[in-house]
């Protein structure tokens, strides 16, 4: 799974963050049949561990809703969730934008209902 997250990050426009973006949220979603999954990226305006709404204030989506990462596997939501994880933090070790991700004062991953994990903060 890590080749395709890392090819589908890699095209997003991550060469031009907007200054006021703080933080990056990896959003996932279920298909509500436990069988198809997607993710976006958004970039917010805040960052506070404390706080998950942190993630509502989205200032760029980097064109991931249009261009959602996609993927099939027949699993819980929770076995989905810690598989992503471990890509996403895997990506953040050796990515090509793992720098410019980490260069913002956090980046954390959740379902858009759930909680969020923070992957990573200064």
């Amino acid at each position: 799974m890590y080749e395709e997250v890392s090819k589908w990050i890699d095209n997003l426009p991550l060469q031009s963050i907007p200054e006021e973006v703080t933080a990056f949220c990896f959003n996932l979603y279920d298909g509500c049949d436990n069988l198809h999954w997607s993710m976006e990226l958004i970039g917010a305006s805040r960052f506070d561990v404390d706080d998950e709404d942190w993630a509502c204030d989205e200032i760029t989506d980097f064109e991931s809703r249009t261009q959602e990462f996609k993927w099939t596997k027949e699993a819980s939501w929770d076995v989905v969730f810690a598989e992503m994880l471990s890509t996403l933090k895997e990506y953040l070790e050796k990515g090509q934008y793992a720098d410019a991700l980490k260069s913002k004062h956090g980046v954390g991953a959740g379902f858009t209902e759930g909680n969020i994990e923070i992957l990573y903060s200064k």
